[in-house]
């Protein structure tokens, strides 16, 4: 690991409900907790191995209510929806934030592909015509 990858500051900005990350060189970041729900790093998300991953929906509003430190290495983010068992690593979350657009972007696509939804008031049904 990297040591400019560890951030220097870690603020919950819980109305926005957004993680601000902040690194040593001014560098400065807000996820929004919605962003870092469906890009868990664990298992019940990703699989366990490639092709396995599980599209997260509904998780629009959903909120961080504790962030834990593991060691010197990690965070372990607890959501309202019960989610707890991703550990972002500090490389995870720079990388989160480096290529956050491109991640939202492609999150939105499979939504999209799936016919699914962000809001979790809304529950999508396909019919075939």
């Amino acid at each position: 690991m990297s040591a400019q990858h560890r951030p220097d500051g870690i603020q919950l900005h819980t109305r926005s409900r957004e993680l601000e990350l902040s690194y040593p060189g001014g560098e400065n970041y807000r996820l929004s907790c919605e962003f870092l729900r469906v890009h868990s790093p664990s298992a019940e998300v990703r699989g366990h191995g490639r092709g396995q991953e599980v599209l997260q929906t509904g998780k629009q509003k959903v909120a961080i209510t504790a962030i834990r430190p593991v060691g010197n290495y990690a965070l372990q983010l607890v959501f309202d929806d019960g989610h707890d068992t991703g550990l972002y690593s500090w490389e995870y979350l720079y990388q989160l934030c480096q290529e956050r657009e491109q991640l939202w972007q492609t999150y939105l696509d499979q939504l999209q592909a799936a016919g699914a939804s962000r809001d979790p008031d809304v529950q999508v049904v396909k019919l075939s015509l």
